[in-house]
């Protein structure tokens, strides 16, 4: 373990009892071993490694159904909200209904109310291929807020995107 080297005062030789002689004036020599600090070092490095807790990555879940599977849904369910490129926004009820120009600061309480009145409400949110990510990352965080659970997200083509902006 740790040594300590102290030079000597003088040995033996003396055959005088109650003779001192006088120790040799400065410093002794102190020669510390490091290896427990060593092993300790590596035992503290081991222990830590072994007891921390890394950050778990966080993903979103997401419930998709069945490739075969053919989900029959009422058109009264459907909300469908089409989002820009330029952050305008329309909506409708269903595939067929007439086209309303609404604000993204008033979506997430407009969601709340309509979820209140129907409990199966399903929004389907298109996306221009234009719109910047922004968007979505907006809409989504209203619609977590908002405490909307059932929402899907798609894109837009191009000749859907020009008939319902051309329908608004």
């Amino acid at each position: 373990m740790g040594g300590l080297d102290v030079a000597a005062h003088g040995g033996g030789d003396d055959k005088k009892k109650g003779v001192l002689k006088h120790k040799k004036k400065g410093r002794g020599r102190i020669a510390i071993d490091m290896t427990p600090f060593v092993d300790i070092a590596f035992l503290l490095l081991i222990f830590f490694m072994v007891t921390t807790v890394f950050r778990l990555p966080q993903a979103m879940e997401l419930n998709l159904p069945p490739e075969q599977a053919e989900v029959q849904v009422a058109e009264s369910n459907v909300f469908m909200l089409y989002v820009y490129g330029d952050g305008e926004m329309v909506y409708r009820f269903g595939t067929d209904g007439p086209l309303e120009a609404m604000q993204f600061a008033g979506l997430r309480e407009m969601l709340q109310d309509m979820l209140r009145q129907n409990d199966k409400l399903i929004t389907l949110v298109k996306f221009d291929r234009a719109t910047p990510y922004h968007w979505m990352v907006d809409v989504l965080d209203e619609f977590l807020l908002g405490n909307i659970t059932r929402y899907s997200f798609d894109a837009m083509t191009a000749e859907e995107a020009a008939e319902v902006k051309g329908g608004a």
